[in-house]
């Protein structure tokens, strides 16, 4: 398969940008990392902002609780249900383009948002939000990949994900300070100055590069069936939880997506330009590394959705002490991403990976320890671990994945990257919440006699079950002493303690299996791009 590169129409127009000796800033690989670098931080950030922002927009739109979770849900649907179309837009008209209608549509519709005066505008502008970040990381990934020789592609995928880290790091922090001191609209706002830096560095510096055998159509009917299976499956894992996952809707969407995913794969055997062809899958190690995706996503964010509550109800932090608390694992991820890179230059991925999945296994089994009256110091010490570990495997992974896959499908890989890591975290927070469900179920009962509290009544059993797994202890009538406030709070923070040590626990066994599977990595066997002398 030819890897001659050929010169895009923006590549043959002038330099937009120069030094000042004259020579072309355009398709610097640094300057390039920087501009995609600031796109997807949009994103990132967006992920973890939102959340703080949810219980605000609530109040002050009158959502009902279904509405608001759909803030969330509707765009992590959207965006993992157009990730590999996205990726192939751009492996199709060039990821240039891809990424700076990406950056301009993800700060108009942030602006929609902020504008909006009803929650079910915020929900439709949020949908559209993820289509557009969905445009925006493949892109990124398909442009480092075109700009940085593949000694350096490494370091280049461990500071984008070095950015990933401290923007997801930020997010709780910035969403609590916008929220606290101006206002819901502004966590929004906030995307629109991003928006334009990354709009004029991408028309300044970024520069298409595009293969001679690039797919010249569509493959309509692989998009419409892929898209299909990827909504019926993220759509029944997010609701799984709620209708239970024996109910008949549940295994209808799943059993559906498991029909639509095989009528995908027939077709891309017999279409002339598939959009995923099945030949990629040959390499071992990319299906490796896009499995162990799947298993790290299902481990990591599956369990550390529960360490918000954790801190913040258990702990009765705030959303800015607990997004501090947790600045030990995003510190390590932020700084252990770049050092991941060089690490897995040298050493290959292999190595990398396998040493972080063991450490973030190690973690894991650490953080199922933990109960209500854990200190700082032992929270602190499993966060930095489960930093360390998580480092070089999202760095490695993607490196395998985007690496192992032929130049003219880059941004397909991209999309498949991110796509993995998209359903394994909405398959880990989906599992990984029923059994903590199950378990507080099964606990609090027990936990309130101990505690020589009163039974409580059928018609409140219920709310008091939901409240205590989230672990929020119920407010107490007026009157009641502080020794029976105590306990009951303690006997809902130690159930919720317990269902957190059964997901972490459930989450360690996942990761060692990551860990085993790392085994199958390898570096990436394909031309990274054209050498650059920088």
């Amino acid at each position: 398969m030819s890897q001659s590169l050929t010169k895009s129409a923006t590549a043959d127009a002038p330099p937009s940008g120069t030094s000042p000796g004259g020579r072309s800033l355009q398709g610097h690989p640094w300057l390039t990392l920087l501009t995609v670098a600031v796109g997807v931080m949009m994103v990132a950030l967006d992920g973890t902002i939102v959340a703080i922002a949810n219980p605000v927009i609530q109040a002050d739109l009158h959502a009902a609780p279904s509405d608001i979770q759909w803030v969330t849900s509707g765009y992590l649907l959207a965006l993992a249900v157009f990730l590999i179309t996205a990726g192939k837009i751009g492996d199709r008209f060039g990821h240039k383009t891809t990424f700076l209608v990406g950056a301009v549509g993800f700060a108009a519709t942030s602006a929609a948002i902020g504008f909006a005066g009803d929650i079910r505008t915020v929900i439709v502008c949020r949908v559209l939000q993820g289509l557009f970040g969905a445009l925006l990381q493949p892109a990124a990934l398909g442009l480092l990949r075109g700009a940085f020789p593949a000694d350096r592609l490494n370091m280049a995928i461990g500071i984008w994900g070095g950015v990933i880290g401290a923007s997801t790091a930020a997010g709780p922090i910035v969403g609590g300070l916008l929220v606290e001191h101006v206002n819901w609209e502004s966590v929004f706002f906030i995307n629109i100055p991003v928006g334009l830096l990354a709009l004029a560095l991408g028309l300044w510096i970024l520069k298409d590069a595009r293969t001679e055998n690039a797919a010249r159509s569509f493959d309509v009917p692989g998009i419409a069936l892929l898209s299909a299976a990827m909504f019926a499956l993220v759509f029944g894992i997010i609701k799984a939880p709620e209708w239970g996952w024996g109910d008949p809707a549940t295994l209808l969407f799943l059993g559906g997506a498991v029909v639509l995913m095989t009528a995908f794969a027939f077709w891309q055997r017999v279409a002339r330009e598939p959009l995923i062809p099945l030949a990629l899958f040959r390499s071992l190690p990319l299906s490796a590394g896009t499995l162990l995706m799947v298993l790290m996503a299902f481990s990591f964010f599956g369990a550390i959705f529960f360490v918000t509550f954790y801190l913040q109800n258990v702990h009765g932090m705030t959303p800015v002490q607990a997004g501090v608390h947790l600045l030990p694992m995003t510190g390590m991820m932020i700084v252990g991403s770049p050092l991941a890179g060089i690490a897995i230059g040298k050493l290959g991925p292999r190595i990398p990976i396998v040493a972080g999945m063991l450490i973030t296994t190690v973690a894991m089994f650490g953080m199922s320890t933990l109960d209500a009256g854990s200190g700082n110091g032992v929270m602190a010490l499993w966060f930095v671990l489960m930093g360390l570990g998580i480092s070089p495997v999202m760095v490695g992974a993607t490196e395998v994945i985007v690496g192992n896959a032929p130049m003219e499908l880059s941004g397909v890989a991209g999309g498949l990257q991110q796509s993995a890591m998209q359903v394994g975290g909405s398959l880990g927070t989906a599992v990984l919440g029923a059994l903590m469900a199950a378990r507080v179920t099964d606990a609090l009962p027990g936990k309130w006699a101990d505690a020589g509290l009163p039974p409580v009544e059928p018609a409140q059993a219920e709310g008091l079950n939901q409240a205590a797994q989230l672990g929020i202890a119920p407010p107490a009538p007026a009157g009641t002493p502080q020794q029976v406030v105590d306990a009951m709070a303690g006997a809902v923070h130690d159930s919720f303690v317990s269902g957190m040590s059964l997901a972490f626990a459930v989450a360690s066994v996942v990761a060692f299996a990551a860990a085993v599977l790392g085994l199958l990595t390898r570096r990436g066997t394909t031309e990274a791009g054209p050498a650059v002398h920088i």
